[in-house]
């Protein structure tokens, strides 16, 4: 599906896949954490190394399905959100809440072993999604308590 994870990053074994008959375009993400252990609560403290990563980070507009793997140990989720002119990738700037506005999102996948949205991927699984998406820049976040401010954001761009 994708490269070898990056140095540091700790994988976990996968438990489920998805539907091979996708329609449109395939857009593979995975996600992950970078050499954590595990800490009581669950949740990402500010200064925790993450990573989201989509390929291919270019496809022609039309209809997508991201295929989404959370290769790590922590619940994530995958959220696609447009990028305004002149606002760039990780440059958003998360609430009290540790999150950034998902206002204008066209889609998640955040459903384990299941299509759409639902309570976040859990360690070791898939969901997928599939969205007709007009030519943009847009920007593939985790949307969960201080993944984006730990690094799980990409551009991802729709071509005409």
């Amino acid at each position: 599906m994708m490269r070898p994870a990056p140095h540091g990053y700790r994988m976990s074994r996968l438990s489920c896949r998805a539907p091979g008959a996708l329609p449109g375009q395939k857009v593979f993400v995975m996600l992950g954490d970078m050499g954590m252990t595990r800490r009581p609560g669950g949740f990402a403290l500010p200064s925790d190394h993450m990573m989201l990563r989509a390929v291919p980070e270019r496809v022609r507009s039309g209809q997508i399905s991201f295929v989404v793997a959370n290769m790590g140990w922590r619940t994530h989720e995958m959220v696609v959100l447009p990028l305004g002119r002149g606002q760039e990738a990780g440059a958003r700037v998360p609430g009290a809440n540790g999150r950034v506005g998902e206002a204008e999102s066209p889609g998640e996948v955040s459903a384990s072993c299941a299509a759409g949205e639902g309570d976040g991927l859990k360690p070791g699984t898939v969901g997928w999604t599939t969205l007709d998406l007009p030519a943009g820049r847009y920007e593939l976040v985790c949307n969960r308590r201080n993944h984006y401010a730990d690094g799980m954001h990409q551009p991802f761009v729709v071509r005409r």
